[in-house]
């Protein structure tokens, strides 16, 4: 959920099929089936390329390492109890709400260039690293997969002249993630998350290490509480 963004990336790998590299700014039809597909995916195989790399608090995080670069990608798996699907969605989505409850936020925003929606998105980074800022675009749709009613949101980085770099933040212009959601069955959502970004510069281990065992199952709590607390007010 653009969670922890000290999570790294991988540079230069083909990331899952939803989000491979295309010259589109769009995203296909297709991409949207393939992220679907993942939530009934069974877990990377131990002796495979994909390792789990943290299971806590109903949280399990795999991580595909890259050799020649030192980066990773990642696929998230998670629930949310008490929170159904389309209210998780519309938290997600709501830019302005997350301002509130996100403590990485430093400043979010979504503006339209040559009639493009596009959002910018500068994180915060603890001390002494320098904050990373993003430019991407998103979007969200309400998908029928046989009956089942799965929401998707697939995201990725684009080059936009109108919004230049800045001085002192670190421009993250290699980003791409999916976000898979569908009931559980009961009261809350079950989420699938694909997370991949070069942060560029470099980032201690320590940090890469606490944002997978600490930073995401502390973000879903995040993103429940803020769920519970959205449907009071709207």
């Amino acid at each position: 959920m653009a969670g922890p963004p000290e999570l790294e990336g991988a540079v230069g790998m083909a990331g899952p099929p939803e989000l491979e590299e295309s010259s589109s700014r769009h995203f296909s039809e297709e991409q949207f089936r393939a992220a679907c597909r993942e939530l009934d995916q069974p877990a990377p195989a131990a002796a495979g390329p994909w390792q789990l790399q943290v299971e806590t608090m109903g949280v399990r995080i795999y991580r595909l390492y890259h050799e020649q670069s030192g980066l990773y990608e990642y696929k998230i798996f998670g629930g949310l109890a008490d929170v159904p699907p389309k209210l998780c969605v519309d938290v997600y989505m709501d830019l302005d709400f997350r301002k509130k409850w996100d403590q990485y936020v430093k400043e979010l925003y979504e503006k339209t260039y040559d009639g493009e929606k596009v959002i910018y998105w500068e994180v915060k980074y603890p001390f002494p690293l320098s904050n990373r800022d993003y430019i991407y675009i998103r979007e969200c749709r309400e998908m029928d997969v046989d009956g089942r009613k799965i929401w998707v949101v697939l995201a990725k980085s684009v080059a936009v002249p109108q919004c230049p770099e800045k001085p002192g933040i670190i421009r993250v212009k290699s980003y791409k993630q999916s976000l898979v959601i569908e009931s559980d069955g009961k009261a809350g959502c079950q989420v699938y998350m694909y997370y991949y970004d070069n942060p560029g510069g470099s980032i201690p281990s320590w940090l890469v290490n606490w944002a997978a065992k600490s930073g995401v199952p502390a973000f879903l709590k995040d993103i429940q509480k803020a769920c519970l607390n959205y449907s009071k007010i709207t």
